[in-house]
């Protein structure tokens, strides 16, 4: 599968398209995700957050319009300070063009950002000026049938090297969870 770049529109980057989306939309209304905060997911994107020593982890369901974070572990307060001295608050919705997930699950690959400003595809990210994000990690939840539903990814405000075994981790984490997710909806069981 080839990946062809966002194209810049009046100077902001498209998010790729995504033909999935509401086939994806269905799988995740069938597996009863993507529409509320689950508690083993908020558990999970903490304990990915101190594995990585990032101060955001996300378990983020992709939907047509927008992003969901079903597990999210994020600072009390956001480490960016606004010019008017605000900060920006951390919800679990997105719209589908904000941040890096969207990419990681139209490519189905993992995704290493070790610095975004070094990138212009995706420096631009609303995410980048809204929220400071400077590094992203991130996997791709693929199911049994070859969907990918979501992503596992931690951020970071300043940029850090990840590394081989940053990847190497969140890809593990992210097909351990995508298989514990599949099962517990089959098995008609919690999360």
């Amino acid at each position: 599968m080839s990946y062809e770049p966002p194209r810049p529109v009046r100077g902001l980057l498209l998010t790729p398209e995504d033909k999935e989306a509401p086939a994806r939309t269905s799988r995740l209304r069938g597996l009863g995700l993507g529409e509320r905060p689950e508690p083993a997911l908020d558990a999970f994107a903490d304990h990915l957050a101190r594995l990585t020593g990032a101060p955001y982890a996300m378990v983020n369901f992709v939907g047509e319009d927008r992003q969901f974070f079903a597990g999210l572990r994020a600072p009390a307060a956001a480490p960016l300070v606004r010019e008017d001295g605000s900060r920006p608050e951390v919800g679990r919705v997105l719209p589908r063009d904000h941040g890096f997930c969207p990419h990681v699950v139209v490519r189905r690959k993992a995704l290493v950002l070790e610095d975004v400003r070094d990138y212009p595809r995706f420096a631009g990210n609303p995410v980048v000026d809204e929220y400071g994000i400077r590094s992203y990690l991130g996997a791709p939840l693929i199911d049994s049938s070859g969907m990918a539903l979501g992503t596992v990814c931690a951020a970071d405000v300043a940029p850090r090297a990840w590394g081989r075994t940053g990847l190497e981790t969140i890809k593990s984490l992210a097909a351990e969870l995508a298989a514990h997710m599949e099962g517990s909806a089959r098995d008609g069981l919690p999360l």
